[in-house]
């Protein structure tokens, strides 16, 4: 089956641009040109990804992402000509999974759309257990198989990257990693982004998981981050 995109801009020349090169590359797509509607076709048409437009009419693009975060992982690429590095960092923060500057090169965005679908991995029938991609620490349980994280007994709702993030950390205890092997490891080589990015999903995952007695994860100052085993 075609892996859906879900378009949304109020600017309806380049949202059919956005859509004729998707389609080219066998994607199915579905257009839409404000924050409501946004919200409603997610509904309806259930996207693989969502490329979204930030200034919209009505509920801007921010509202969007941040409504559809609290019921959905769903990869979300934002579409900006708002260059600002708080701008970017807002969006990450908000649970996007990639960042674009408009204007931008089609094959550039084509790309992006294609890593994140990459990295995004919906969980798959059970494997063999041999294949499991699992860490277990106490009170934590990353299992990179189904894309699933138990916290103190509870399963927590995170996005891919940051799983993936977390999971990269965790299997390799005590080992210290630079910002740019972070982004190479878990972003890819194509990803065009600054190591701010690494900070704001660190961020984001130490507000879901808290320091423990037994592990946490540690700045290693003007270096990077470790998963720390004491």
């Amino acid at each position: 089956m075609k892996q859906k995109i879900l378009i949304v801009d109020d600017d309806v020349n380049i949202a059919e641009l956005i859509s004729l090169y998707l389609t080219k590359e066998c994607f199915e797509t579905k257009i839409v040109n404000d924050g409501e509607e946004a919200l409603a076709a997610y509904q309806q048409f259930d996207p693989n990804l969502i490329l979204l437009d930030l200034m919209l009419p009505g509920i801007d693009g921010y509202q969007v992402c941040r409504e559809i975060r609290t019921r959905s992982n769903v990869p979300i690429i934002m579409l900006s000509a708002k260059g600002e590095i708080f701008d970017k960092v807002l969006g990450l923060e908000l649970g996007a999974d990639d960042y674009i500057m408009k204007p931008f090169d089609s094959k550039e965005m084509v790309a992006r759309v294609k890593a994140v679908l990459r990295r995004y991995q919906p969980a798959k029938p059970a494997a063999p257990a041999l294949s499991s991609k699992i860490v277990e620490y106490p009170g934590l349980t990353v299992n990179l198989s189904n894309y699933s994280v138990e916290y103190n007994g509870q399963m927590l709702d995170m996005p891919p990257k940051e799983l993936e993030l977390l999971y990269f950390l965790a299997a390799s205890p005590n080992q210290v990693f630079t910002r740019e092997q972070l982004l190479d490891n878990i972003w890819g080589y194509e990803y065009i982004g600054d190591t701010r990015t690494v900070d704001v999903h660190i961020k984001r995952l130490r507000e879901k998981i808290r320091d423990t007695s037994h592990w946490n994860i540690a700045t290693v100052w003007g270096i990077g981050y470790k998963f720390l085993v004491k």
